[in-house]
């Protein structure tokens, strides 16, 4: 089995190529859905409250995003004790999934952070999904609700575009120029020959 990692920065539109990879029958691991849902897990929770206090959850079920980002985007420290967390529960998590469906052709393992959480190990193939600068930002914006100050700083948290295409496989360009679902059929094709 291949384990192909998929990512992009933020709002390149990695959601959007991994669920065309989803109707093609492709499994996907969503890094970032499965890591909201490793910050309950027990052991993570306590350490989790222990760096960022009680205030980082709302409830048993619910993360207190706005306060947990506003902590860990205004201190790269933090950030990077939070992630070192929950990237180690994702790895895991994501082994374990792999091992699940061992029996396919290849996986797709979805991750805005792939490259920063230093992944690569873990994967076969790369994908990199790339858009121009503003039209992200605009995604961004609509999807989120952030403004330019908190997108900007992801965004500085993030690997640049041009470094992540260095290490791909393969480069989807999502600009709303080129057309996605023959870019992704490629991709798929050259995987199942």
């Amino acid at each position: 089995m291949i384990i192909v990692g998929l990512t992009g920065g933020i709002g390149s539109g990695k959601s959007t190529v991994a669920r065309v990879f989803e109707t093609l029958g492709i499994k996907i691991y969503n890094s970032d859905e499965r890591a909201k849902e490793l910050y309950f897990v027990p052991h993570v929770k306590l350490q989790i409250e222990k760096l960022l206090g009680k205030e980082a959850y709302v409830n048993e079920t619910t993360l207190n995003k706005k306060y947990i980002s506003e902590k860990i985007f205004s201190d790269a420290e933090l950030l990077k004790q939070v992630n070192a967390i929950i990237h180690a529960e994702v790895k895991k998590d994501s082994d374990a999934f792999a091992k699940t469906h061992a029996t396919e052709k290849y996986i797709i393992k979805e991750s805005a952070l792939l490259i920063e959480a230093k992944l690569l190990s873990s994967i076969n193939k790369l994908v990199v999904v790339t858009s121009n600068l503003n039209l992200r930002k605009q995604r961004v914006a609509l999807r989120d609700g952030l403004t330019e100050e908190e997108i900007n700083k992801r965004i500085a948290q993030q690997v640049p575009e041009e470094e992540k295409i260095k290490l791909a496989d393969w480069v989807l360009e999502n600009n709303e120029e080129n057309l996605l679902i023959p870019q992704i059929l490629k991709i798929h094709q050259s995987l199942i020959a």
